[in-house]
């Protein structure tokens, strides 16, 4: 088996890259593709010795042709040509942002398997994968903690008419038992400090904030065709039980794991090459003698409040959440607002009256720049 890894140098990209060294010696890599870390990327390319790579930040590149071992560089019209014309057995999206939606399609027209980890192009595009049976067309796998949960149960119990609702839990981030008004003054270095997960700076702070879970709702809402009204979420510190399962005859299935990413990306391996594995992520219940869950409070989160009110039924609204949220974002990292402005802007971003039909890929894509546009004249 073969696996194309879009996003290699990040956090899930370089995870993905281990275990293949130590669980599957047999898995050949045959492209890696990278923002922007060349230095990185040249080190991946001389371990696992890819047939193809890919920089999206050319200007790093040197000019002539380029080769690292007998790896050839594409540049983005030969990607686009290599996966019409070839066929990967696996393939994992890990780039953050809504520019991997420039070659979803693509994507899933050249692989058999894809894992993704990638909550924009679903927020985005998720009613696009619906019309256009995206999900028939390749095997999708969910691998952020809360949608794999619910793709493993599901799929072992896949009957979505006795479902009264589904929870995510969220772990409530390194403030949740802070009010919010008493955040003002938070800098970037504590937000990024999440208390279970080692994530980038974007899903730390967005777990801080909730809009991670948010964000998650709407996920769930495509990956599984589940309406916004049988979902919630519940604040759970221990992040052990990662989704809930309430059926009509008031019983509940609890899906619970280490805090461990591993555990998507391996499961990922072993369903799409039907095989089970040992591992040594082992979970025991007698480790952990309490596990708590609360409501989410509106005054430590009130995101959620805001969240809950949007006109769901229009993609646009759900688009502009998750772009003012990434504006918001990339500005406290740069110090120039407080951490609880970013409440402020996604509310402000979201308001936006910017229509804009987005009946495919192409549409969301200049709707997400006509966005950024607007965005460049926000006035804080």
């Amino acid at each position: 088996m073969n696996i194309n890894i879009y996003g290699s140098t990040g956090v899930i990209g370089r995870k993905t890259l281990n275990l293949i060294s130590k669980n599957f010696p047999n898995l050949k890599v045959n492209l890696l593709c990278a923002k922007s870390n060349l230095s990185l990327l040249k080190k991946q390319i001389q371990k696992y010795k890819p047939q193809y790579a890919f920089l999206y930040d050319i200007k790093k590149l040197p000019k002539e042709n380029f080769k690292i071992e007998n790896t050839k560089f594409l540049d983005i019209n030969e990607l686009k040509s290599y996966l019409l014309l070839s066929k990967s057995d696996l393939s994992l999206l890990a780039i953050s942002g809504y520019k991997a939606l420039y070659f979803l399609e693509n994507i899933i027209l050249n692989t058999d398997n894809l894992g993704i980890v990638n909550k924009e192009v679903i927020v985005s595009a998720g009613h696009i994968f619906k019309k256009k049976n995206y999900f028939k067309k390749t095997n999708i796998f969910p691998l952020d903690s809360e949608h794999f949960s619910l793709f493993d149960t599901l799929s072992n119990n896949g009957n979505h008419k006795s479902i009264n609702n589904i929870i995510l839990t969220a772990s409530g981030g390194p403030f949740y038992k802070r009010k919010f008004h008493t955040l003002k003054n938070i800098k970037f270095s504590e937000a990024i400090k999440h208390p279970k997960w080692k994530m980038g700076y974007k899903n730390s702070i967005d777990s801080a904030t909730l809009v991670n879970k948010c964000l998650e709702l709407i996920e769930t809402h495509y990956l599984f065709d589940l309406p916004f009204n049988k979902m919630k979420i519940l604040i759970h510190p221990e992040a052990i039980v990662h989704s809930v399962i309430e059926y009509n005859n008031y019983t509940s299935q609890f899906n619970l794991f280490k805090n461990n990413m591993d555990i998507p990306i391996i499961n990922f391996f072993l369903y799409a090459n039907n095989k089970l594995k040992k591992n040594n992520n082992k979970y025991f219940i007698q480790d952990y003698k309490n596990l708590n869950f609360e409501n989410v409070k509106n005054d430590i989160f009130p995101i959620y409040k805001f969240f809950s009110k949007i006109d769901k039924k229009k993609p646009e609204n759900l688009i502009k959440f998750n772009v003012g949220n990434e504006f918001a974002v990339n500005l406290f990292k740069k110090n120039l607002i407080k951490y609880t402005d970013i409440y402020k802007i996604i509310e402000k971003v979201t308001s936006l009256n910017l229509y804009y039909a987005l009946n495919n890929i192409k549409d969301i894509i200049k709707y997400h720049e006509e966005l950024e546009i607007n965005l460049q004249k926000f006035k804080l």
